[in-house]
């Protein structure tokens, strides 16, 4: 936990050089798919939306959507919310256990809790945004949301189900829904760090 110094001036909330451990969570995925990452408290909306896609897996070919604090933020001109462009994560007044939601794909609505759970002083160590650990495999794109997802599931773990075979070409042989690489993921992550 971010130790407040003697300098009774600093706010976490307002303060440009910290970083913010976050929990995300993608719901209504059983047993739990979720990402534990750090990203510097001054990106933009637009750079954390990025994380999140390389982070999760996802291939950022929809539409997506924040909502926090009430207030909804996305792309400019695609008619939702604030522009997330001019939006920077530490004039959100963010603090710990803050929780809100991002949405991706509006067609599949992919809904990602998100969970502030430390604000911490920069570690110069690191290079942010980073993934510290995570738990299964993003879902494919467009395979029908959570529910599509689960009989998918179902279809892959039955060799002698009539769609096994299509399924299987569909997400490819190297899809494993238990995995989590999470130096692949700080390794796609850099690209962001640029």
């Amino acid at each position: 936990m971010l130790e407040k110094p003697k300098n009774e001036l600093f706010s976490p909330v307002l303060c440009n050089n910290v970083v913010y451990q976050m929990k995300i969570t993608l719901k209504g995925v059983k047993p739990p798919l979720w990402r534990r990452i750090q990203v510097n408290s001054n990106i933009t909306l637009k750079a954390f939306h990025r994380t999140i896609q390389v982070a999760m897996g996802w291939g950022n070919g929809h539409l997506h959507e924040f909502n926090i604090h009430g207030l909804s933020y996305s792309n400019d001109g695609d008619g939702v919310g604030s522009d997330e462009k001019r939006v920077r994560l530490n004039r959100l007044n963010l603090k710990e256990k803050d929780k809100f939601v991002y949405v991706y794909d509006s067609g599949d609505t992919w809904e990602h809790a998100i969970r502030v759970e430390k604000i911490l002083h920069v570690d110069e160590k690191f290079q942010y945004p980073i993934c510290i650990k995570g738990e299964r495999s993003c879902p494919p794109e467009d395979c029908g949301g959570t529910e599509g997802y689960s009989e998918l599931l179902e279809v892959l773990s039955d060799p002698y189900h009539s769609d096994h075979e299509e399924s299987i070409e569909r997400v490819g042989v190297d899809f494993e829904p238990e995995m989590f690489d999470v130096e692949k993921t700080n390794w796609r992550l850099r690209a962001i760090r640029k």
